[in-house]
């Protein structure tokens, strides 16, 4: 089916959460909050300026994404609530895209947001049939079943897969963990900021050939937020232009009968994210030759190693060999970073939020903020999210000017944001007075509010 005419929709502002091991201590309500007041800061609005509100999470009861909103203002506006697996903070800016596009709002704040157990992730409806159960007896029968948590098994064998016909080595697999937790030095949100040499990664913990500990996501609450708009909501700001960052192009694409092909690397849902990938491209009028920094689905090392063949950053089965020649990293020949933020491996995967979380990645990189990371001459970003069961979410950010990225001094950000310091390397709070001018002016409820704020000021 031929796609109907669009409008342009932009990101004008995001704002998210340091991503924090699950211990119980912080609510989603404060995680929700604490990025969406963020996101209204940057994009320089208020709550009674957002036509509809966009809730991203996996793990709560129905209607948190409500319980979130109230928090800036009960304005009667539509509220929706968001499930798509680890693509779901995608899910709710593909969504939210759609909507402005097509003339059905012309300012909609998504906000992802995820309080987790601690562990590896598990289903909390065992008396139905799990979603993702024909996968895995699809690997029972092709693969066999190990005492490993489910999701490494799947993503390992994928992983042992691209080894067993294209030549890839577990030292590859790690080489991209080394790189991705060398990343996130420079995030000041990332969960985790500790070096390793690729003998540590290769000597932790076993999980799953390839897989060890270290090439493993780990679990995380957290929080991300951010405002999109229309055409007409940014010509009427026009002193914001320069920090606003186009949609160019993406697409949310589900499985297709190749999943169950018997392949272990089908069955990750590589065909959906070449679909998606392919229509995002082309709507966006670029290649992936044009790529200089991208954020994508790391949630385990070999499921970074498939991507970059999907997405095709890489020929054909030769994603370890851009590994081996450094092509992945800062000073790389193809002028290509993946991950700078350190990618769900070290920066962390509060479900809900990862998706809003990479493209405000993407968006400091284009605005020319991110500048402890910045990747040379970037002028398209691209961002790939993905949940098992399924759903890719590739999506194209270029400037609003398409003009080339710009390295711009901390102190200048400081300045042009109005909140003194620059949120792509210094994670800071915000004042009482800051959140009073966000929330809705005549709809707010210090009884939906409740002691949210206090908490939150207490963590910074």
């Amino acid at each position: 089916m031929a796609r109907k005419q669009r409008q342009p929709v932009y990101v004008l502002g995001v704002g998210m959460t340091k991503f924090i091991k699950p211990r119980g201590k912080v609510d989603y309500t404060e995680l929700g909050f604490e990025s969406g007041v963020k996101a209204m800061l940057d994009a320089q609005i208020t709550y009674d300026d957002v036509d509809q509100g966009v809730a991203c999470y996996c793990y709560g009861d129905s209607t948190c994404g409500q319980r979130v909103f109230y928090q800036f203002g009960m304005t009667g506006i539509p509220i929706y609530n968001v499930n798509n697996n680890c693509s779901t903070g995608s899910t709710g800016l593909a969504m939210g895209r759609d909507i402005i596009s097509y003339g059905g709002a012309d300012c909609i704040m998504v906000v992802g947001f995820e309080k987790m157990m601690p562990g590896s992730l598990q289903s909390f409806f065992n008396d139905r049939e799990n979603p993702i159960g024909t996968s895995g007896k699809m690997m029972a029968e092709t693969r066999g079943v190990a005492k490993a948590p489910g999701a490494a098994q799947m993503f390992g064998n994928a992983g042992r897969e691209y080894m067993e016909k294209f030549g890839a080595k577990a030292e590859d697999f790690a080489e991209i963990a080394r790189i991705n937790h060398e990343h996130s030095v420079n995030n000041p949100y990332s969960q985790f900021q500790d070096v390793y040499t690729l003998e540590q990664i290769l000597a932790s913990t076993k999980i799953h050939e390839p897989l060890t500990k270290l090439q493993c996501c780990p679990t995380s609450d957290g929080g991300a937020a951010a405002v999109l708009v229309s055409q007409d909501f940014l010509d009427a700001r026009p002193h914001l232009k320069e920090q606003a960052v186009l949609i160019a192009g993406q697409c949310l694409a589900t499985d297709q009968p190749s999943l169950f092909s018997r392949s272990a690397i089908d069955l990750m849902g590589r065909e959906m994210t070449q679909n998606a990938a392919r229509i995002a491209m082309a709507e966006a009028g670029a290649t992936p030759a044009d790529v200089a920094v991208c954020e994508l689905h790391d949630c385990f090392s070999a499921n970074e190693m498939i991507v970059i063949d999907a997405l095709g950053l890489s020929e054909p089965g030769k994603a370890h060999e851009m590994v081996r020649r450094g092509d992945i990293t800062y000073g790389g020949k193809r002028g290509l970073v993946i991950n700078p933020s350190g990618g769900l491996i070290s920066k962390g995967h509060p479900l809900g939020a990862t998706g809003i979380a990479q493209c405000a990645e993407l968006v400091w990189h284009l605005r020319g903020w991110a500048n402890n990371r910045n990747v040379p001459h970037t002028k398209v970003a691209l961002q790939h999210n993905l949940g098992l069961g399924g759903a890719a979410v590739v999506t194209v950010y270029r400037r609003a000017d398409g003009k080339e990225a710009p390295v711009v001094d901390s102190a200048t950000v400081g300045k042009v944001n109005k909140q003194g310091y620059n949120p792509a390397v210094e994670a800071k709070g915000f004042t009482a007075e800051q959140v009073k001018a966000v929330r809705s002016k005549d709809k707010s409820s210090d009884w939906a509010l409740q002691d949210t704020l206090v908490k939150v000021q207490a963590r910074f």
